[in-house]
This record gives C-alpha cells, sequence and structure tokens, in this order.
C-alpha cells in the first residue's frame, strides 16, 4: 500500500473540479492540489516557457511532499508539457487531461465537432490525429472546429464566484452562438476551468441539440485504474480521514480568494515557497 498524495495541478481554479470528483469517489486517498497561480493563466505562456515553469514545480514537489502520481487537471499543460515531463522524470507516474475528443466523435451525429480551449490547446495535433484514428475504426469523416476562449478563463478565476446567474449565461451564450452557426452538434469543454459553467453550456446547448462532453468521469477512471494496477498497490490504506493540502505559488496570492477557497474545501492551505 502507498499512503503517499495524490498531486493535482493547474494554474488556478480549473482542476478543482477534477479534483473533488476524485475525492468523492475515493474518500480514502490524500489529495494534494497545487494551484500556481503564480503563472496564471497557462495559455498565456509559451511552450518552452510553460515547460520549464512545470519542470520547476515537479522538481520542488518531488523533494517536499512526494506524490505518489501526478495529475495535471489542466488541457494546456498536458499538450505543451506532458511527454517532456515524462521523459525527465521517468521514475514518477503522470496523468494528462486531453480534450474529449473521442467520446465526442462517437456521439455526434453530424461529424462536426467543437472544441473550446486556450489556442495552444486547439490547435495541438493531437485533436487532429484523435480524429484521423476513429476514422480509421471506421467512423465517418469529421470537422473539429476549433475556437480560443482565453477571457472565458479569466472569467472563471478572477469572477465566477461573483458573477451573477445572467453575467454567465450571457458569456457563455456567445460561444455557443458561435458554434451554432458552424453547424457543431457536439461541443468539447477543453479547459477545466470550463466545467464551472457546464449547467450554463448544458442549458443553452440545449435549444440547437448540441450534446456538451468533458472529461472528468475520464480522468477520475484513469486515476483509478492506476491505483488499482498491482493488485492496489498504489492504494492507501489508512484507516482516518486523510488530511488534504491545497498548495499555492506566489506570495502575493496569501490573502487572495484563494484562503476561502481551502476553508471551503476543508484542505489545509501551504505557500509552495514555504515548504
Amino acid at each position: 500500500m502507498d499512503n503517499r498524495p495524490v498531486l493535482f495541478i493547474d494554474s488556478g481554479i480549473g482542476g478543482l473540479p477534477y479534483c473533488k470528483d476524485f475525492q468523492k469517489k475515493n474518500p480514502q486517498e490524500e489529495i494534494c492540489y497545487l494551484a500556481d497561480a503564480k503563472n496564471f493563466p497557462y495559455g498565456a505562456r509559451a511552450k518552452d516557457e510553460l515547460i520549464s515553469i512545470l519542470i520547476q514545480l515537479i522538481e520542488k514537489i518531488s523533494m517536499t511532499i512526494n506524490p505518489k502520481m501526478t495529475v495535471f487537471a489542466c488541457n494546456t499543460a498536458t499538450v505543451s508539457a506532458l511527454e517532456p515531463l515524462r521523459k525527465r522524470f521517468a521514475d514518477m507516474l503522470f496523468v494528462g487531461t486531453v480534450p474529449a475528443i473521442k467520446p465526442a466523435i462517437n456521439i455526434s451525429l453530424n461529424g462536426k465537432i467543437g472544441l473550446l480551449g486556450t489556442m495552444r490547446t486547439i490547435e495541438d495535433p493531437y485533436n487532429q490525429n484523435i480524429a484521423k484514428d476513429c476514422e480509421i475504426t471506421g467512423k465517418d469523416p469529421c470537422e473539429i472546429i476549433g475556437i480560443a476562449a482565453p477571457e472565458l478563463v479569466e472569467f472563471v478565476e478572477q469572477q465566477f464566484e461573483k458573477a451573477d446567474k445572467k453575467e454567465k449565461t450571457e458569456i457563455v451564450k456567445k460561444y455557443i452562438d458561435l458554434f451554432r452557426a458552424k453547424d457543431a452538434d457536439t461541443l468539447v469543454l477543453g479547459c477545466t476551468h470550463f466545467l464551472y459553467l457546464l449547467e450554463e453550456f448544458q442549458n443553452e446547448a440545449a435549444s440547437s441539440n448540441i450534446k456538451i462532453v468533458d472529461s472528468l468521469d475520464g480522468i477520475t477512471k484513469r486515476i483509478e485504474f492506476l491505483l488499482d494496477e498491482n493488485d492496489g498497490a498504489l492504494r492507501s490504506d489508512i484507516d482516518f480521514e486523510p488530511v488534504h493540502w491545497l498548495l499555492l505559488t506566489g506570495a502575493e496570492n496569501a490573502d487572495s480568494p484563494w484562503h476561502n477557497r481551502a476553508l471551503e474545501l476543508g484542505y489545509a492551505l501551504c505557500m509552495l515557497d514555504t515548504l
């Protein structure tokens, strides 16, 4: 058995729905959530810069909390840096989050798949490669329609908690209208931040019969699969309620909304630089 924590990393609050979903289904596992607020947003970073940032974070974390698994709860971080990090830290276990293109293709009726994310995510070859693989296995040809929405990431991170229902609906409607105009019948939420607006996306898409797809359940299942391998060698065997940690970068963020977020989660807040 392995009582080390499972680590989730995102530049902000985007990965918290993934973290909470895993925690709900695996209450015996200790969790650390790293909010790299110092480097938010990842989507604005050059690829090489983001790789360097994540290498430094992993090096720091490996010397402190030593997680048994690291989950990049961020599409941009995954498509930009997952493979370089796996090569650099060959003895560490990583899970990435990528747009749920394949499930979207499987349920699409007209083969027009909308993809909403950061520019780096929607331009990554992964998306088109998955589409081609599906065609090879018998699916009809499909079209990936990508739209970058960096301002939506900023909205969720900075304004979501104070925004009213009308504001949330209006900002989502703008994107649904864009995909509706392109005749997309399925929309992939390709940024973890967008899970906060899932209800609004579903409500606005319903009138156009646009189906909304995300990767939340798939990521939890992937983590659980890896924990259960080798007769559950990575599973925790603690018989008491585990302590969860919210790690934060950037000393200027110590008195930010993250303090209240940690309290709401029941996590202990710690500045990463103090470890």
